[in-house]
């Protein structure tokens, strides 16, 4: 038991300390330089779209912190729903791609036609997911059990009958 407790602190710990650095990891942005082209000894950047490269790493780290958070939350998170973080993790990621590659001008604009089909597979697992529970919560009857296994039905009539509740 007290293994499980120090496991579960020194866990619990980690993503605190995660969240906590947030700010820090989005404030970090001031300390890129305000020229086009930032060298160090391990390579030389040049921010061609941006035109500086403070500017690019503000731009990025504004697209990955929300990513960041939303990822942390939904590892963390214990709620039947979870799935649908995916959408925003999505979102965000696709504007942090975007950001990263200089050539693309518009930014902001064209993701959301890349989320419809992360859209379409997670909105109905969820509403499946709350079905199921809806359904489990009713305490059905062992008669009413056994009328729905004695009918034979298609995957069109669950969905039906997950809808109609």
């Amino acid at each position: 038991m007290k293994r499980k407790i120090s496991k579960s602190l020194l866990t619990g710990s980690i993503v605190a300390f995660l969240i906590i650095i947030s700010p820090y990891l989005f404030y970090s942005y001031k300390s890129f330089p305000s020229t086009s082209v930032w060298e160090t000894f391990l390579f030389t950047y040049e921010s061609h779209f941006y035109e500086k490269v403070s500017v690019t790493a503000w731009t990025v780290l504004g697209k990955f912190v929300p990513l960041y958070l939303l990822s942390i939350w939904f590892l963390t998170c214990k709620h039947w729903w979870y799935h649908v973080i995916l959408i925003p993790i999505g979102m965000y990621l696709f504007q942090l791609i975007s950001t990263i590659n200089d050539d693309v001008s518009f930014t902001d604009v064209v993701e959301i036609w890349f989320l419809i089909p992360v859209m379409a597979v997670i909105v109905p697992l969820v509403y499946l997911i709350r079905a199921k529970i809806f359904a489990s919560m009713h305490n059905p009857t062992l008669e009413e059990i056994e009328i729905e296994l004695q009918h034979k039905k298609n995957i069109f009539s669950h969905f039906r009958d997950l809808f109609r509740n």
